[in-house]
């Protein structure tokens, strides 16, 4: 074999495959070989994303409309939030990467092309010719599988052991969490305010509380996620079904309004609150991939408030920084990673994920 390893791979695994919206089977598939530069791992937990269940429900983003071409590609193998033990080696992957075999290892969800003009100035994460994140694309498939190829071109990092393995699947939606919260350029003295705690949002308290504002604001409308939000650092969390929450915040801040916003939900209405909520001259990040598009007053953007309008997109630069959070215990990870199923239970994890009432973050184990 060109490749190192401990035993040789298996001929085939089992696999999720992706052939269309609602069309995803359990079947037997090829392992992938490493060639040079490439790292195959055993895929130990793959979780299940708000993106993962919109491309599975048919959302045009994935699937395309009359205005845009879709991004997924089928047959594919779903999965970009996973950690997997190293299993095989490609030549010089090993010293590029400072993984052994037997190591966990995780890599970051976007493969670039690193020649378009984004990826040549460093801001890969908006690579323009390829951008190919795992589990979408055919040039990448994802991690519901029991073995997984990180390809040439990828960004790949060690995982300590004493992570377990389902918190580690964690490290791509803290990664994106992270980016969100450093694009509000959160002040010491701001009111800052993280609408939807679901994994990614929670993840985005337990990493505004390092930025250390003057307040912290969480809202949901599940109590049991804002519990959680005051474990992550929430100072504050407020439930829209219960209260006025634009009202409250405009209290809090004498009439003026947070100086930070983040949306977390993926719901239109999460929007416009925000674009009320927000002081003038505030900051506006908006992360959500939304299952449709959002219209808003403008006025208010511009004419009105003079807002900062920030998009935040995957998680450039921040998988060191969610690795050691994890590994600090930063997070009460027993909380969020609320469920773990076998492959096979991949319908039941989509209806769960669907459902939100009765989970935070449904992982996959191969």
């Amino acid at each position: 074999m060109d490749y190192q390893a401990n035993e040789p791979l298996p001929n085939t695994m089992q696999a999720i495959v992706c052939h269309g919206p609602e069309d995803y089977r359990v079947q037997e598939w090829d392992v992938p070989i490493p060639d040079a530069g490439e790292v195959v791992v055993k895929v130990k937990s793959v979780g299940i994303c708000a993106s993962d269940l919109k491309c599975y429900q048919g959302a045009p983003l994935f699937w395309g409309d009359d205005h845009r071409e879709g991004y997924c590609q089928t047959p594919v193998i779903p999965g970009h939030e996973f950690v997997g033990e190293v299993v095989a080696l490609g030549e010089g992957a090993g010293e590029k990467f400072g993984l052994f075999i037997g190591d966990m290892a995780v890599s970051e969800q976007i493969v670039p092309c690193w020649n378009c003009r984004f990826c040549k100035r460093g801001q890969y994460w908006m690579c323009q010719d390829k951008h190919d994140v795992y589990g979408f694309r055919q040039a990448t498939f994802g991690a519901m599988a029991e073995y997984m190829k990180f390809p040439v071109g990828s960004l790949n990092y060690k995982v300590p052991k004493s992570i377990p393995a389902h918190h580690a699947a964690f490290i791509e939606p803290l990664g994106c969490s992270i980016h969100a919260v450093q694009r509000g350029d959160i002040l010491l003295d701001d009111v800052v305010v993280i609408a939807g705690c679901g994994p990614l949002g929670l993840g985005m308290v337990a990493a505004a509380r390092l930025k250390n504002p003057r307040l912290l604001i969480a809202i949901d409308l599940n109590d049991d996620r804002l519990e959680t939000a005051i474990l992550c650092g929430a100072d504050l969390t407020m439930n829209p079904k219960k209260i006025d929450v634009i009202d409250e915040v405009r209290k809090l801040t004498d009439g003026y309004g947070c100086d930070v916003y983040i949306e977390a939900t993926g719901y239109p209405a999460a929007v416009e609150q925000g674009l009320h909520m927000i002081r003038k001259l505030g900051t506006f990040v908006e992360f959500s991939v939304m299952r449709e598009p959002v219209t808003v007053d403008w006025t208010i953007i511009g004419d009105t408030k003079e807002l900062n309008i920030h998009g935040a997109h995957l998680s450039p630069y921040t998988y060191p920084i969610a690795i050691k959070m994890l590994e600090d215990g930063l997070l009460p990870m027993e909380r969020i990673m609320t469920h773990q199923l076998p492959l096979s239970d991949f319908h039941k994890g989509m209806d769960m994920v669907a459902d939100g009432t009765q989970s935070i973050k449904v992982t996959l184990t191969p």
